[in-house]
């Protein structure tokens, strides 16, 4: 029978009390609380007798490649290990070389740990090329780890907004957020090269009724790619309650974009957000004063006339919401407007199954490579966006 114990202490403001059996315990404070094994309690507890580290709560840090490996390094030996006690972080090495040495078991279990830790900062990873393989003596080309972190933690949307310093004067002036969904589109899409003939897309439904054609088309060429993919939109009202209160809170007024005057499709991902927006957050933002810009209503822009707009509305205040490819890109013009892919953020929200909200934290931009071969050369550079 376990031992059941009831004690508590009290450091930096924070409580931390045993409850029930041995193994767990809680540490809380007036904002939220977590709970740990207790051998890694009891590791941290000595630990801040001993040198007066602050405990680091629960993660899962993932390490990449490259300038920004090297960059994080520096951060966390030189400004996190020595204030703070990470045993409690779980890490993983999603190196190219590590993943080929695994057989991507690595991933698999990062993506594990995320799901159920809830907390990931995740460093660029490199999918490596034909020509990469080569170099780095690879078994084989291995797929982006993110679109494998997407569908295993539920992904929602990636929040990305920009980054403002007091007294540095950037693109834009105010705030911009940016919700793109986190799944679907051409990332997940299969494909393949074929010539003349007739293509058919067939749906199965699960239910066992009668399959269906969905498009089939005559292929003409004697070269053709085809390619198939889909937009799950289960979690689009969960993007748009997430991107609205966001919106509120930071008081910037929101739109959506897609191309649905081509794009048929994507009349679905609009209609979503905008039931969610009429039905729940119009009174809030016309009641703060932030559809005076949008004519009174959630607006809707066509893909082509956000890119015109994200280089005219230079005072900010905006926030926009989109499909997983057009916020790829759009995201992008953002961070050029202003200055920098390094004066961005990049969030990765998704859901665990009972319900929990995981989040993923990681740069906008990646390995940078070209100053990682600088540095490999012996030659001063510098990771400063300005």
């Amino acid at each position: 029978m376990a031992l059941r114990l009831a004690a508590s202490r009290t450091l930096n403001g924070s409580s931390r009390r045993f409850v029930g059996s041995t193994n767990i315990f809680t540490i809380s404070n007036e904002k939220k609380s977590f709970q740990m094994p207790l051998a890694i309690y009891q590791r941290n507890w000595a630990s801040l007798a001993r040198d007066g580290k602050t405990l680091a709560p629960p993660m899962v840090y993932i390490a990449g490649e490259e300038m920004t490996h090297y960059a994080s390094n520096l951060i966390v030996d030189k400004w996190i290990k020595p204030y703070f006690d990470t045993s409690a972080w779980e890490s993983f090495d999603l190196s190219c070389k590590s993943r080929d040495k695994t057989d991507d078991q690595v991933l698999h279990d990062a993506v594990e740990a995320g799901a159920r830790i809830g907390a990931i900062f995740k460093e660029p990873t490199i999918t490596p090329t034909a020509v990469q393989v080569q170099e780095m003596g690879l078994s084989k080309s291995f797929g982006s780890p993110n679109g494998a972190m997407r569908r295993g933690w539920n992904g929602i949307t990636i929040s990305r907004d920009t980054i403002h310093i007091e007294g540095i004067e950037l693109g834009y002036k105010n705030p911009v957020f940016f919700e793109r969904h986190a799944v679907g589109g051409e990332y997940g899409a299969g494909w393949n090269e074929v010539g003349k003939g007739t293509l058919l897309t067939t749906y199965l439904p699960a239910d066992g009724s009668a399959p269906f054609v969905v498009d089939k088309r005559d292929l003409t060429d004697d070269h053709n790619v085809c390619v198939v993919y889909h937009n799950p939109y289960d979690n689009v009202d969960e993007l748009a309650h997430l991107f609205f209160q966001r919106c509120l809170a930071a008081e910037i007024t929101p739109y959506i974009v897609t191309k649905k005057t081509v794009f048929k499709w994507q009349e679905g991902f609009w209609a979503t957000m905008k039931e969610v927006f009429d039905a729940e957050y119009k009174t809030k933002f016309e009641e703060a004063g932030l559809l005076k810009r949008s004519g009174g209503e959630l607006q809707h822009l066509i893909s082509d006339a956000a890119t015109m707009q994200l280089i005219r509305w230079t005072d900010g205040g905006f926030g926009m919401a989109a499909h997983n490819y057009d916020g790829d890109m759009l995201t992008d013009q953002i961070a050029q407007v202003h200055r920098s892919p390094g004066f961005i953020t990049s969030n990765l929200v998704g859901k665990s199954d009972d319900g929990r909200l995981i989040k993923e934290f990681e740069a906008s931009h990646g390995t940078v490579t070209d100053l990682w071969l600088d540095h490999l050369a012996g030659k001063e550079n510098s990771l400063n966006p300005l």
